[in-house]
């Protein structure tokens, strides 16, 4: 249930992205206006999972997760009468970014009904949940093609229906530990854990590539390689179900392996590939072996962090952690559309921003190795280490 719903809202979350070219010819957008249009979702999606994955460790996943599907409906029937106006696309789109936020109600929810042993594999499943931008990239534009507005009527009754069912089935563990401090006491807790942003940091390299890639690469692919929508959308897709098959494959391995060296093996990949397509290779077959092995890279180390929050955060605070860390990986997916759509109307290219990127990833790989292989459980302050007991491997 975890999974389908964070499917859904993940689908609804990146509903702007694969329409994102319509809209720019719609409403006359330059690249940088259509780049903030598809990037602004991601800022609510980011910083709403620090309170919601607070909120989750306090009233539990069975009534925040039908609360926040429901509430995701609202912004998607909304972009049916605003897109005529930019400005009103874009407060529509920063309140859809509601839809981003389930992923730090899943994850402690998940997190609970499993041992540590298996809680890398669990996650990554549950993680899976993110191929609703898969979804959304090939089948938003498809239903587009049979009326501009069922895409949105389409996502919100399957919205409607999963909070219903998801009042109904979803089941908090019993036993799960229940904060009683206020909500900015655990907040500033989870804040105070080393590990929390050094996490972070990671994550949003990682997830916040798959996010980026996601919501930027219909566009990529249509001002670079000069495709058509649907086919962009379609290309997308499958750059964002690789991520969503390598996710579990992550947590897999972590469960297996140390989570740090699965992640530095990970980012280096995707350091190779994004100096690859720096280059600009053609799409076939350079640019999508390329790009495919990219999404691998992102989808594994995705995983593999998780899989270390896991290991190393109380059993009680990972709500907290999981949004914060959450969060940071949401609004690392969000500048890099920006950064991308800013070099590409200044130089007419994107080697730049690959690039960067490629530094990014280096530098994460060298800091899983060299720091988070020696990471250990830590005890929530003023409790048993239960929770924590799992030692890193």
């Amino acid at each position: 249930m975890a999974t389908i719903g964070f499917t859904l809202t993940f689908w609804a979350w990146n509903l702007i992205s694969p329409l994102g070219s319509f809209y720019k010819d719609r409403l006359d957008l330059t690249s940088f206006q259509q780049s903030l249009l598809v990037a602004v979702p991601v800022i609510v999606g980011s910083l709403g999972r620090i309170p919601v994955g607070a909120l989750t460790d306090r009233y539990g996943a069975r009534l925040m997760f039908p609360l926040v599907t429901a509430g995701t409906i609202v912004p998607v029937l909304l972009l049916i009468w605003v897109k005529d106006s930019y400005p009103l696309m874009l407060v529509v789109g920063f309140l859809l970014g509601l839809g981003g936020t389930t992923f730090a109600i899943g994850v402690p929810l998940v997190n609970s009904w499993f041992p540590p042993a298996k809680r890398g594999f669990a996650i990554g499943i549950f993680g899976m949940g993110m191929g609703g931008v898969a979804l959304s990239g090939y089948f938003t534009p498809r239903i587009a093609e049979h009326g501009e507005n069922l895409p949105f009527v389409v996502v919100a009754i399957a919205l409607a229906a999963f909070a219903v069912l998801g009042a109904l089935l979803i089941t908090d563990r019993p036993d799960r530990p229940v904060p009683t401090e206020s909500l900015g006491t655990r907040l500033a807790r989870a804040a105070r854990l080393r590990v929390t942003w050094e996490l972070s940091a990671l994550y949003a390299i990682g997830f916040g590539g798959i996010v980026a890639f996601g919501v930027y690469l219909p566009t990529y692919l249509r001002t670079w390689y000069d495709l058509s929508l649907t086919d962009a959308g379609t290309k997308a897709a499958g750059f964002a179900l690789v991520t969503v098959v390598f996710r579990p494959l992550g947590g897999w391995l972590s469960d297996r392996i140390h989570p740090a060296y699965v992640t530095a093996v990970a980012l280096g990949l995707v350091a190779l590939m994004a100096i690859v397509q720096a280059f600009e290779p053609q799409l076939q077959p350079g640019g999508t072996v390329a790009l495919l092995l990219m999404a691998a890279g992102l989808g594994t180390a995705s995983g593999s962090v998780f899989a270390l929050v896991a290991q190393v955060t109380p059993q009680a605070q990972v709500g907290s952690v999981t949004g914060i860390v959450g969060a940071m990986g949401g609004l690392g997916g969000f500048v890099p559309p920006l950064v991308m759509g800013a070099i590409y109307s200044a130089k007419g290219s994107y080697a730049i921003g690959f690039m960067l990127l490629s530094d990014l990833a280096l530098a994460g790989c060298v800091y899983a190795y060299g720091r988070m292989r020696n990471a250990r459980p830590v005890a929530a302050e003023g409790a048993s280490p239960e929770g924590a007991s799992s030692k890193a491997r």
